[in-house]
């Protein structure tokens, strides 16, 4: 064998070589984006509830108000809160049942004449009224909503809307509101 062709095939190993080496470089950058992808979206979620109001998040005022628990009262029934703020959580049949209700709580439906969604619990206190409701259907989700209603005014105002997990009363609502474990950056039928 000649030195040119041994130097040769050192030469053509070693570009094979590189080839592969250059390969995998191109994997392990593409791993580690999606890895940091996948940071920086789970980032976004932990944010929830605590985004400020100039992005859509509950203002620090709202949020001062509803932490002042001892002003609001809980209700278990539709007929305790105004029509209009009812009106803000009813399903597309324009129904809310009551806790205890029957209801359509899969996609499976075993009457169309019952709602899809169900009041879990509300509180109120003064302007601000919170209603905490699950919704039927494919998924089955729980939401909070918190509208303003001023005396004598007949429109509410949505403050804020989000979603999590179910939450057993006012009090588990400010704990998940304290830390974060309510969603409001998506966008969930309502």
């Amino acid at each position: 064998m000649s030195p040119r062709s041994d130097g040769q095939q050192r030469r053509n190993a070693s570009t094979q070589r590189g080839g592969y080496n250059i390969l995998a470089m191109i994997c392990t950058f593409y791993v580690l984006f999606g890895v940091a992808l996948q940071c920086l979206c789970y980032a976004d979620v932990t944010k929830a509830a605590t985004a400020n109001p100039s992005g859509g998040g509950l203002s620090s005022e709202d949020r001062k108000a509803l932490q002042d628990s001892p002003r609001f009262h809980e209700v278990h029934s539709t007929r305790d809160l105004p029509a209009a703020v009812v009106a803000l959580c009813v399903d597309d049949n324009g129904k809310l049942a009551d806790p205890g209700q029957n209801w359509n709580a899969t996609d499976a439906i075993t009457d169309p004449t019952l709602p899809w969604k169900r009041l879990i619990w509300a509180a109120v206190g003064g302007d601000y009224y919170v209603v905490h409701y699950e919704r039927g259907g494919i998924a089955h989700s729980f939401h909070v909503l918190v509208a303003k209603l001023p005396k004598g005014d007949g429109k509410p105002k949505i403050i804020w809307q989000a979603a999590g997990r179910q939450l057993k009363d006012y009090s588990a609502f400010l704990d998940a509101l304290r830390n974060g474990k309510l969603n409001d950056q998506l966008v969930y039928g309502h």
